[in-house]
């Protein structure tokens, strides 16, 4: 006997990621998979959805509606995130991202352990940064010093996710100073992703705040990671870019 739903949230989650786990094997495409692998040098473990089956995600919210709520879709979320398949990560992070009015704080820890945890690579990083993360800050959530903790993370996506959720801050009227103290001690790492990361913040930074984004960039250029400078300063005229070159 079917356990009914609303007893039973695990069991309806559990039945929903079966459901879409079916629909992925079943649409599943070597050939796709094979075609963006070549994109994440870091793995990439993927069923080869094409865009309509991704988009498939619409119709389960529309079908879905009157029996999973956003604490539903939070625990299946973390279900799908936790599997390692790129399709159901992306799922996880589209479904969640359609709830931003009902995010409270204790949320934003929970999108930040998948990070800590489950998500393997830049693409699912920086859609969670955009579609979820920023949403926090700009909705008063939380303030950009509760991000100041991940800088000291473990997992290279988190650290890569500060820089990565202030650039759809920046035009919130929030001081860029107090960005650039929070980042501040992710200039030093070692990590290629989390330094593309922040020279991508800083490029879009200095579109806004030139002088103050300069000034920065001469302040840290002798000691950060070239990749940082090299992204933040590919926007700037040839010649002009070599006031951030290293000294030495």
């Amino acid at each position: 006997m079917k356990i009914n739903d609303n007893t039973d949230p695990m069991n309806k989650t559990e039945e929903k990621f079966k459901e879409i786990r079916a629909y992925c094997e079943t649409h599943a495409n070597k050939s796709i998979e094979a075609k963006y692998a070549r994109y994440f040098t870091e793995g990439y473990d993927a069923y080869g959805l094409d865009k309509n089956d991704t988009d498939q995600w619409k119709k389960w919210l529309e079908d879905w509606k009157n029996e999973m709520t956003f604490d539903d879709y939070l625990q299946l979320g973390s279900r799908l995130i936790s599997t390692g398949k790129y399709e159901e990560a992306s799922f996880a992070i589209v479904f969640n991202a359609r709830f931003a009015d009902q995010y409270r704080k204790d949320h934003f820890s929970v999108f930040g352990k998948w990070l800590e945890k489950d998500i393997k690579n830049w693409a699912h990083t920086d859609i969670l940064c955009g579609m979820i993360l920023a949403r926090f800050p700009i909705q008063k959530i939380v303030s950009p010093q509760d991000f100041a903790s991940w800088t000291r993370s473990s997992s290279k996506w988190k650290r890569r996710a500060v820089p990565v959720t202030f650039i759809d801050i920046l035009k919130t009227g929030i001081s860029v100073d107090t960005l650039l103290e929070i980042i501040d001690p992710l200039m030093p790492d070692p990590d290629k992703f989390v330094q593309k990361g922040l020279g991508w913040f800083l490029r879009e930074a200095w579109k806004i705040y030139p002088e103050s984004i300069e000034k920065y960039l001469i302040k840290w250029k002798d000691t950060c990671g070239r990749t940082i400078i090299q992204y933040a300063t590919e926007k700037m005229d040839k010649e002009y870019r070599k006031k951030f070159a290293r000294s030495k």
